[in-house]
């Protein structure tokens, strides 16, 4: 067996537009073995640089940038050029094509994503949002939410609680339970801020055995038998309709996948 395709991030600020492009194209291929992404982030010399090229040359691996200074990029090419390594950049042509079109050049500031704006100031107060109001625990956070999930246990609230608010959304989630009445503050928002999360029996029983597994109690509790289940689940369907609201179901779904899906429905509304 041949070993894994290794892929090297080259990048002057974090690499992370490089690291998710590449996850996306790898995911669509077939490998024996996961492909090993070796970022090298915050590259801001040509000795740095070439140290990383040479490494990605010994190692048989293909260079993905995402380098900002036109200097450090070019160079990157040129190395990699002249030493047969294959070489992606991600940012080259569209920056070119911008500054074609606008007549403006680009900043060439690796850090200009990362400036501590409004924006940024935005997102953590939204992080700090989708915890305060995870789970209920303050049913008033209901009314201040651009998006709240509601859905039985282990249907992806609080991860996408969390993945949302990375995009400046703060959620508040409500957990379903047919002995817990559900908050009146439900009722008091539009129904198009609502998302309902579901799931399939069996996917929901093979998840709760694990929690329950991890938690060191007995994978045959109430919480996982299929009764149980069936009984929440219907309870879930009778709430959604009492809410008018919109459902995701989200077997087989990414967190990513079901945040695009719940992002595009209220952006939508």
């Amino acid at each position: 067996m041949g070993q894994p395709l290794i892929i090297y991030v080259v990048s002057d600020a974090i690499g992370e537009t490089a690291q998710h492009t590449i996850r996306a194209v790898t995911a669509q291929f077939d490998f024996a073995e996961t492909p090993e992404i070796r970022r090298h982030a915050f590259i801001r010399d040509e000795k740095t640089l070439f140290e990383t090229l040479a490494e990605a040359k010994t190692a048989d691996g293909i260079v993905v940038q995402t380098l900002v200074n036109s200097s450090l990029a070019l160079s990157s090419r040129n190395f990699c050029e002249k030493e047969g390594i294959p070489n992606v950049d991600l940012l080259a042509n569209l920056t070119h094509e911008i500054e074609v079109k606008t007549g403006k050049s680009s900043k060439e500031d690796p850090g200009n994503m990362r400036r501590l704006d409004q924006a940024y100031f935005d997102r953590i107060a939204a992080i700090e949002f989708s915890v305060k109001y995870d789970d209920c625990k303050d049913p008033r956070g209901i009314l201040e939410a651009d998006i709240v999930l509601v859905g039985v246990s282990r249907t992806s609230k609080t991860p996408l609680s969390s993945y949302l608010a990375n995009a400046n959304f703060k959620v508040a989630n409500v957990p379903l339970v047919p002995e817990i009445p559900l908050p009146e503050e439900l009722f008091q928002i539009p129904a198009s801020r609502i998302i309902g999360l579901t799931n399939s029996p069996e996917k929901l029983e093979r998840i709760r055995k694990v929690r329950l597994k991890s938690m060191g109690l007995d994978e045959l509790s109430n919480y996982s038998s299929e009764n149980r289940i069936a009984e929440e689940l219907e309870y879930g369907y009778e709430t959604f309709k009492k809410l008018n609201c919109r459902v995701i179901h989200v077997e087989d779904k990414a967190i990513e996948e079901a945040a695009a899906l719940i992002q595009e429905i209220i952006t939508n509304k």
